[in-house]
C-alpha cells in the first residue's frame, strides 16, 4: 500500500510489521516522532508489545539488552547525545552477541549545542561491533529496518544493527512510500528463535568477567563474524527484492560510474543531491558519477575498490570529521587502495556539519576541486568571517 508518510511514521510502520515484543526509548530530537508513533500503536492495540518508559537513553539501551537476552525481539531508537549516553551499553550489546535493532536519527554532537543533521554520532561508535547501515530515502529507511532484523538474528551472526537516517531531512520529511503487508513481512522475517537466552530452567551467564586468556578471542570472534556479514547482506538484499519487488539496501550503490573520470563517495540523504548534479553534468558531457556507501560497518572495502578501480579522481564527501586526523570515511577508502598497483587520486571534503545546507552548487564545487593532487580535510561552504581565533 502506498502512503504519504513522514519518515518517522514510515520507520514506526516498519518496526510494527517486525513485531518486537519490547520497545524502550527516551525521547530526543529528531528521533522523538518514531517512538511517539510506536507508543501510540501499542496504546491503541495495533502492536502487541511492551513499551517501557525510562529516564535516559542509557536505561533504554539497558532495557532492550535485557529483553533480547531473555529471547524477545526488541527495538530502540536514539540520536546524538543520547547515543553517546548509551555508549557503554552499546558496546555491551554487541559483546554479548544480542541482535537488537536501533534507529539512529543522525544529529550533530555538542558543544556547541546543535539539533540538526550530520553523521558524527554514528561515526563516534563505529568501532562498537554494531552493523551500521545508512538510508538515502524514507523508503529505504523503512526497508532497512525490515532487513536489519533478518541480518541481526541470523544464527551465524547474532549482532546488533543500527539503521541510520538523517535527522529532519528523513525523519521529518514527507515521501510517498510503499508500506508492505504483514503477510509480506512475515514471509521474509520469521519469528525470533534465539540460539541462547536467559532462562531459570537452563542457567546461563552473558558478559561475564574474563581475563586476558579469553578476552582477545571474544573480540576476534566478532571481527570474523562481521566479515561473514559482508557476504550475508547482498543475499538478504536479493531476497528482499524478490519478496517486495524493489531493490533496497546492500553494501554500496554505484550511480553512473561506468566511464566516469570523477566520482563522489558519500553516505545518506546527500547522495540524492549528488545524483542530481551527476545527471546535470552528464547531460553536458562531463564524465562524473556517485558511489553511495550503504553499509558502513562492516566496511565493504572490496566492493569499493571494485567500483572505483577505473576512476581517476575520487572525492570522499562526509558529514563528520575526526578532529586531529583525517576524516573517517576518507581514511578508510584510502586504505582500500593501500598496496594496490593502481589507485585513483583520493581527496577528502567535509560538508554539511550541524545541518548546514548542501546545495547543487556545493556539489559542483567539489567536482571542480578534484585535481591531479589529492587534498584532505577541505571544508566546503565554510564562512571565514565566522571563524573564531585559535585559543
Amino acid at each position: 500500500m502506498r502512503e504519504l508518510l513522514e519518515g518517522s511514521q514510515a520507520v514506526a510502520e516498519a518496526v510494527r510489521l517486525c513485531k518486537p515484543g519490547v520497545i524502550s526509548a527516551y525521547p530526543i530530537t529528531p528521533q522523538t516522532h518514531i517512538v511517539e508513533e510506536l507508543a501510540s500503536m501499542v496504546a491503541q492495540g495495533k502492536l502487541k508489545s511492551e513499551f517501557v518508559n525510562v529516564e535516559s537513553e542509557h536505561s533504554a539501551a539497558s532495557v532492550v539488552l535485557g529483553s533480547v537476552a531473555t529471547g524477545v525481539r526488541s527495538f530502540t531508537a536514539t540520536s546524538s547525545q543520547g547515543l553517546l549516553l548509551m555508549a557503554e551499553v552499546v558496546f555491551n550489546i554487541s559483546g554479548m552477541r544480542l541482535p537488537v535493532v536501533m534507529t539512529c536519527a543522525n544529529r550533530a554532537i555538542s558543544a556547541p549545542l546543535n539539533i540538526w543533521n550530520d553523521h558524527q554520532d554514528a561515526i563516534t561508535v563505529r568501532d562498537s561491533g554494531w552493523i551500521q547501515m545508512h538510508a538515502e530515502t524514507i523508503q529505504e529507511a523503512l526497508d532497512l529496518h525490515i532487513q536489519a532484523y533478518r541480518i541481526a538474528e541470523a544464527p551465524k551472526i547474532m549482532l546488533p544493527v543500527m539503521v541510520n537516517m538523517d535527522g529532519f531531512i528523513l525523519t521529518h520529511g514527507l515521501e510517498v512510500v510503499d508500506v508492505p503487508t504483514q503477510e509480506q513481512v512475515d514471509n521474509f522475517l520469521p519469528a525470533y528463535r534465539p540460539l541462547y537466552k536467559l532462562d531459570v530452567e537452563n542457567p546461563l551467564t552473558l558478559g561475564p568477567l574474563v581475563g586476558p586468556e579469553y578476552y582477545m578471542e571474544a573480540r576476534f570472534a566478532i571481527q570474523e563474524t562481521l566479515k561473514d556479514v559482508l557476504g550475508l547482506i547482498p543475499l538478504i538484499q536479493g531476497e528482499f527484492q524478490k519478496g517486495f519487488g524493489r531493490p533496497s539496501g546492500g553494501l554500496v550503490e554505484p550511480y553512473r560510474i561506468d566511464g566516469a573520470e570523477k566520482v563522489i563517495v558519500a553516505m545518506g540523504s546527500v547522495c540524492g543531491t549528488i545524483k542530481d548534479v551527476v545527471d546535470s553534468l552528464r547531460a553536458k558531457g562531463k564524465k562524473v558519477g556517485c558511489l553511495r556507501v550503504v553499509t558502513y560497518r562492516p566496511f565493504p572495502a572490496a566492493e569499493i575498490c571494485r567500483a572505483l578501480k577505473d576512476v581517476s579522481r575520487v572525492a570522499v564527501l562526509e558529514k563528520a570529521v575526526s578532529l586531529g586526523s583525517y576524516s573517517p570515511l576518507l581514511s578508510e577508502i584510502r586504505s582500500c587502495f593501500s598496496g594496490k598497483k593502481k589507485s585513483p587520486v583520493i581527496s577528502g571534503f567535509v560538508i554539511g556539519l550541524g545541518g548546514r545546507d548542501i546545495s547543487l552548487d556545493s556539489i559542483k564545487e567539489v567536482f571542480k576541486r578534484l585535481g591531479p593532487k589529492p587534498v584532505s580535510e577541505e571544508f566546503i561552504d565554510l564562512k571565514p568571517e565566522l571563524l573564531v581565533e585559535k585559543i
